[in-house]
């Protein structure tokens, strides 16, 4: 590289691809693997009034990798689904 050249930083990058938003990640995720059809996984605000913002369902085999933002704190997930964050099991 050569000097005086420019470089985008992450944060700066990041902002671009998602159209300046200005919503940038963190650079912590998960990956969620589907171990049956119709598991839902939902990302949730923070703030005051914690709200779904965005939700995909995944069938058996497929697998998503989410990540945490400036407005995605919580990730919620329905249905047989370990992470790499490890494994859980709810009674309900």
């Amino acid at each position: 590289m050569e000097t005086g050249e420019a470089h985008a930083t992450d944060a700066e990058m990041e902002a671009d691809e998602q159209g300046g938003s200005g919503e940038l990640a963190t650079g912590r995720y998960i990956v969620v693997k589907a171990l049956e059809d119709g598991v839902t996984i939902m990302g949730l605000t923070r703030g005051r009034d914690t709200r779904s913002h965005h939700s995909e369902r995944l069938d058996a085999g497929e697998v998503m990798v989410a990540q945490f933002t400036q407005l995605t704190a919580a990730i919620k997930i329905r249905g047989k689904a370990p992470t790499s964050a490890g494994s859980t099991r709810s009674n309900g």
